[in-house]
């Protein structure tokens, strides 16, 4: 169990962590092919992508041989694979940039360890796209971009609902907390965000029910979703301690119970491993403490699947 101060450490350690990013304006779309300079930016794991559009399709607008594309036109590809605009960076890294994640002790991640072949991945190399949108993979969001925040809120009450059995804490925040919790997700604000969600998390007379977690596993793919890069998203209710109330549930408890085959052992990670913000999280690690300390900015601990070898 963390101390306060390492938990602090911790949270702050997670909120800090960003990624180089190199995007580069679709060929079929550039008025020079693929001779466009590229736009850089270290940009925070905890993040969403679509808050980059408007800074982009500025930058790019010289280039672009059609000019009446709006941002919210803009999507993001690596590797021929159109990225999910409403998960965070972090998790679409740690899902398709093919880098081997760091091994951390206990729930370091502030002292997480290079791995072979991480730095050959960096920067994230995307590409940008304001035509084709690609129907079948993504959903195509308004012209406002009103959709993301739709959608945020809808993660953060699901995340309440599980976590108190109820979504009294985020419906009933006001008007203007609701809007400083946006604000501060979209500036990535730290003490404007962590003020509104320590009331979230730690909810007044509501005990502990459920750990919102989310477990993305590569897939093949499917009639609906043909393209590569198809995942399968494994959810469960997991309570925060195991059926007998004497003992915590651990991330090596959860991911038995819900993916036995791939998680033969609670102990040890056999045949694959739980990633989270770029490191492989300890099967001893406690989610209700891996939830306060590392979730996103949905509340949601979204666990990446690696097979070992």
């Amino acid at each position: 169990m963390a101390t306060t101060r390492e938990a602090q450490h911790l949270q702050s350690s997670v909120w800090d962590g960003s990624l180089p990013i190199e995007i580069r304006l679709s060929p079929s779309e550039c008025r020079v092919y693929d001779q466009a300079d590229p736009y850089l930016v270290q940009y925070p794991r905890l993040s969403y992508l679509p808050f980059l559009l408007s800074r982009l399709h500025a930058f790019f607008i010289p280039s672009l041989i059609y000019t009446d594309v709006i941002p919210y036109d803009g999507w993001f590809s690596f590797e021929e694979v159109p990225l999910k605009w409403q998960y965070p960076l972090g998790l679409l890294y740690d899902l398709f940039s093919g880098a081997s994640p760091s091994q951390v002790s206990g729930l370091d991640i502030a002292h997480r360890s290079p791995s072979d072949g991480t730095e050959e991945q960096l920067p994230w190399r995307l590409t940008l796209h304001f035509t084709d949108w690609p129907e079948q993979s993504l959903v195509r969001p308004d012209a406002d971009g009103k959709m993301l925040h739709d959608a945020y809120i809808n993660s953060v009450k699901e995340a309440d609902f599980l976590r108190n059995g109820t979504a009294k804490g985020i419906m009933s925040l006001s008007k203007d907390d609701s809007t400083k919790l946006w604000n501060a997700v979209q500036e990535h604000d730290f003490d404007g965000y962590n003020a509104i969600s320590k009331r979230l998390l730690y909810a007044q007379g509501a005990p502990l029910r459920h750990i919102p977690l989310k477990i993305y596993l590569p897939s093949s793919p499917t009639a609906a979703e043909p393209a590569s890069g198809h995942l399968r998203v494994v959810q469960s209710l997991v309570t925060p301690s195991l059926p007998n109330a004497r003992e915590q549930q651990t991330v090596g408890t959860a991911l038995h119970a819900l993916l036995p085959t791939l998680f033969p052992s609670r102990r040890t990670p056999i045949l694959a491993e739980a990633v989270l913000h770029g490191a492989v999280v300890p099967m001893g690690a406690s989610v209700e403490e891996l939830m306060r300390i590392a979730a996103y900015l949905d509340g949601w601990i979204h666990l990446g699947v690696m097979m070992i070898g």
